[in-house]
């Protein structure tokens, strides 16, 4: 993989060594996990970029085979109908709710590399029972009930434990990449693992169709090499900075952050004190909340099944189905800078209500989708482009609206308040989603049409949440 732009983000931090206070750094121990309050240099910042780009390429492909479409056409394989689907995909929303508490364990041990390495190597480990179940009981009449318990049953642990892990991970990235770089370096970090969604995902989904014991046991293979990619994912993380969250959250200095903003360093306790409300009593978070849940609810409802419509109901083969979602990930890789420069210049709410309209739209485009010609070649693809593209300016815009509210400080409140939240909205719509298509009236196709109404009502919302330092709508 070509480090050059890795190269050149790190290149622009200063060559003096990164240090902790002076108290901290004369702290010395044998352990990884004082590594943070030791010498950081530029070298070590620019290795530990390189390997956490690694890290995310091959923890993307360990995501896309035990999640997404490669797993749900797995359970449909094995019989599983939509409220099962539903119950799969609402999961790791659910597993949000553990983010809390994993944070607050990961404050009481003295390494980051170590809590995440057990935390993501067992979680991850954990599917490799299911990879050996569909070997080994494959041709039993009763494997496709087992199969599907088991894969319930392991999907929320990995899911759950995986969750754990999660806010220490971002807690270690931030201390590792300084604060000027960080939109520079996470856009680079995730245009990688979006190639690798592009490239990866089709190529795994011809694996599967044309294996010769059939596409359950080609998914069984294709998961074996899943678990050994996010197996590797870890080791990468070896070469990477250690953090001590007991003696300090960062090898890179305010001193040093504030030379790369090229801003005076000038001493703090010259401004005043500004009062930070509780996030209950702040008023405008409460709004973005109430939009967010809202449309993580209306979006949730019908996501998981728009691949399940093309597999089942058109009877479409996972390879080309496979070929759908890669122009969605190409659509947003190619204009995922694009939507980030125009949100710099009008801001992210205009973005979110003017692209979420659009978006809201999108489902029921598929209500004239059918067999024919024209709708396979033509209209499918173009969905899918316009979904990716649009996916792209809601994501990046609904994180850095997110940022802009929440107050400098305790901002891990506010986060953890978003994302748990999100998670309930999230797991409930799928939830209701699957139980909606197939009790509901119209099936799959009804459900795109609410999930359609509930997203253009959410945006509603959206109008009262005020951006600092933008125009206004």
């Amino acid at each position: 993989m070509d480090f050059t732009p890795v190269n050149a983000i790190a290149a622009e931090i200063p060559v003096e060594s990164a240090l902790m206070p002076g108290s901290l750094a004369q702290v010395k121990s044998k352990s990884r996990a004082l590594t943070a309050t030791l010498n950081a240099s530029k070298d070590e910042i620019r290795t530990s970029l390189k390997a956490s780009t690694l890290d995310g390429v091959f923890a993307s492909l360990f995501s896309n085979v035990t999640g997404g479409l490669l797993l749900t056409n797995f359970l449909l394989q094995l019989g599983a109908n939509s409220t099962e689907i539903g119950l799969v995909a609402s999961i790791p929303m659910l597993a949000n709710l553990m983010q809390p508490l994993g944070a607050y364990i990961s404050e009481r041990t003295t390494s980051r590399h170590y809590y995440c390495l057990w935390t993501y190597g067992i979680s991850r480990s954990l599917w490799l029972g299911l990879a050996i179940a569909i070997f080994w009981v494959g041709s039993s009449h009763a494997a496709p009930g087992i199969l599907i318990a088991l894969t319930l049953g392991i999907a929320v642990l990995s899911y759950f434990l995986g969750a754990l892990g999660s806010a220490p991970w971002l807690s270690w990235m931030a201390a590792l990449v300084p604060r000027p770089l960080r939109g520079r370096y996470f856009g680079l970090r995730n245009s990688a693992a979006n190639l690798t969604n592009l490239l990866s995902v089709p190529l795994m989904g011809v694996l599967i169709s044309e294996w010769r014991g059939g596409s359950t046991q080609g998914y069984g293979l294709v998961l074996m090499l899943g678990i050994v990619s996010g197996l590797v994912s870890l080791w990468f993380q070896n070469f990477m900075v250690d953090v001590n969250p007991q003696t300090g959250q960062r090898p890179i200095s305010s001193a040093i952050e504030a030379d790369l903003i090229m801003i005076p360093s000038t001493s703090s306790s010259l401004l005043p004190p500004v009062p930070t409300p509780r996030f209950w009593q702040d008023l405008n978070f409460l709004k973005f909340l109430l939009y967010f849940n809202l449309w993580t609810f209306a979006v949730s409802l019908s996501a998981p099944f728009f691949n399940v419509y093309l597999l089942n109901n058109l009877d479409l083969g996972i390879s080309q189905v496979t070929l759908y979602n890669s122009l969605t990930a190409g659509a947003n890789l190619l204009l995922l800078m694009f939507w980030g420069k125009l949100a710099d210049r009008i801001g992210n709410r205009p973005i979110l209500v003017g692209v979420g309209i659009v978006f809201s739209v999108l489902p029921l485009l598929w209500l004239t989708i059918d067999t024919n010609s024209l709708s396979i070649w033509v209209w499918l693809p173009l969905l899918h482009l316009m979904a990716g593209g649009t996916m792209a300016a809601i994501d990046l815009c609904s994180s850095n609206l997110q940022l802009g509210i929440a107050p400098s400080h305790h901002q891990s409140t506010y986060f953890g308040m978003a994302a748990a939240s999100a998670g309930i909205s999230g797991a409930i719509g799928t939830t209701a989603g699957g139980f909606f298509a197939q009790f509901g009236s119209g099936g799959l196709l009804g459900l795109f049409a609410l999930s359609s109404v509930l997203r253009l009502a959410a945006l509603l919302s959206l109008i009262f949440v005020q951006e600092r330092q933008i125009r206004s709508l």
